[in-house]
């Protein structure tokens, strides 16, 4: 029962939250991009707070000397909504790759143009993963940190994968470095439910991958190292939600149209 009256009092939080700060950021629309870009890591940093003292959900970093300077592709697990504002704080100059239909929202959508964030067409027209390598470059010219969810959407902690190969072009065609992202999330943000579980959210960043490998080879290398972690870390949330007397989430096979 308290697990439940604390999830319901974080997400209000969090809505009310989510309202004030679209209100703060109104005067980033006369800045450069690093003003929404700030506010917006403010914004998940209170979201961390708020998770930490209302539901007892805490975050461990680990790996942190891996990430480089300047410009690299973040190919991050993706479990639950929680890294969404949660990664933001990792890096200097971060740009999501999402979905275009997101930049049709009103004031989320204002909010991502103005933060150049790098909308993908997921229709499978003809010409779309160019210019989104296009787009891609253009960022990385600009020294910033290109963060994309291999999978495409949410998959629940424990899921069988199912990575993209567009990741793998993407790596190739800019000439980048690669740098992969493990977590557990999941386990304590699951998809489809309200419910925030008390523990540590654990977030591992891994070795970099230099550029010059054939898209085949990053891609098995990639996944190898994502997931292999990610189980390791998965099993460690598991044992920690037992020990708190708490069922883990169940996973299934079920894709998140997000």
């Amino acid at each position: 029962m308290a697990v439940i009256l604390r999830s319901i009092v974080f997400n209000v939080a969090f809505y009310l939250n989510l309202l004030v700060y679209f209100v703060l950021a109104l005067p980033t629309f006369a800045m450069s991009r690093h003003g929404i870009i700030g506010m917006a890591t403010s914004w998940g940093r209170t979201n961390l707070w708020l998770l930490r003292v209302i539901c007892g959900l805490k975050v461990e970093v680990r790996g942190r000397e891996n990430i480089p300077p300047g410009a690299v592709i973040v190919a991050a697990k993706h479990q639950s909504a929680w890294e969404t504002f949660a990664l933001l704080s990792l890096f200097a100059d971060p740009a999501f790759i999402l979905k275009r239909e997101l930049l049709w929202l009103p004031v989320f959508g204002w909010y991502a143009r103005r933060a150049e964030m790098i909308p993908v067409d997921r229709s499978g027209q003809p010409g779309v993963m160019e210019a989104l390598a296009g787009r891609v470059r253009g960022a990385l010219d600009a020294g910033r940190q290109i963060i994309i969810f291999p999978e495409g959407t949410r998959r629940a902690a424990g899921a069988p994968p199912r990575y993209k190969f567009g990741v793998a072009q993407l790596y190739r065609q800019s000439g980048a470095a690669c740098l992969p992202v493990a977590l557990n999330s999941g386990l304590f943000w699951p998809r489809r439910s309200f419910l925030r579980l008390p523990g540590t959210v654990v977030v591992e960043v891994l070795p970099v991958i230099p550029p010059g490998f054939d898209r085949a080879e990053f891609y098995r290398a990639m996944q190898a190292r994502i997931e292999e972690a990610t189980a390791r870390l998965v099993e460690e949330g598991r044992r920690e939600l037992a020990a708190r007397g708490i069922a883990p989430p169940v996973a299934d096979d079920g894709d998140d149209a997000d």
